[in-house]
């Protein structure tokens, strides 16, 4: 997806909320901010965008996103349980109708056998509705899968939104 198609779909984000007089929500890890960055850049967002929560450390996740120990022990910080715990502690702490979260390895180091740099976890909530994602994004460099993992969870969110044009895969 080229930067035009990003400033397109952000556009499309910003007038669903807006239209729908509805809230959204972000809980990041492994982008650091960057799709808060990207959402907050756009005009009329305080109509919508309640707030992000940066998260790297699990005592974060936990203490201020809700994750329980249990979820972050047995899972692991990059799961899609962690990323669903995220996902509904943002939304709820937040007061919002929908959040997204993002956790992940983007490296260079801290991969595993299992789960290796490139895997990013992904959490979507709204009324009624969750949904996780786990995807791995190869071995980049940092800062290009950072920009990946935002744009998939824009993508994604944009997917989940209830509305009929938007129900292609990606």
């Amino acid at each position: 997806m080229m930067d035009t198609d990003k400033e397109d779909l952000l556009r499309k984000v910003n007038s669903w909320f807006i239209e729908n007089n509805k809230k959204l929500s972000l809980a990041e890890s492994c982008t650091g901010g960057l799709l808060s960055s990207w959402i907050a850049a756009q005009a009329g967002v305080s109509a919508f965008f309640q707030g992000a929560v940066v998260s790297y450390a699990g005592s974060v996740k936990v203490g201020v996103l809700g994750v329980t120990r249990q979820t972050l022990e047995s899972c692991g910080e990059v799961s899609t349980d962690v990323a669903a715990e995220m996902a509904a502690g943002v939304c709820q702490r937040m007061n919002s109708d929908w959040a997204v979260s993002i956790t992940g390895i983007a490296g260079p180091t801290g991969g595993t056998e299992d789960k290796p740099v490139g895997t990013v976890c992904f959490g979507v909530c709204g009324p009624d509705f969750e949904k996780t994602v786990r995807v791995n994004f190869k071995e980049k460099e940092r800062t290009l899968l950072q920009q990946e993992s935002a744009l998939y969870a824009l993508q994604l969110l944009w997917q989940c939104l209830p509305h009929t044009q938007n129900k292609e895969e990606f």
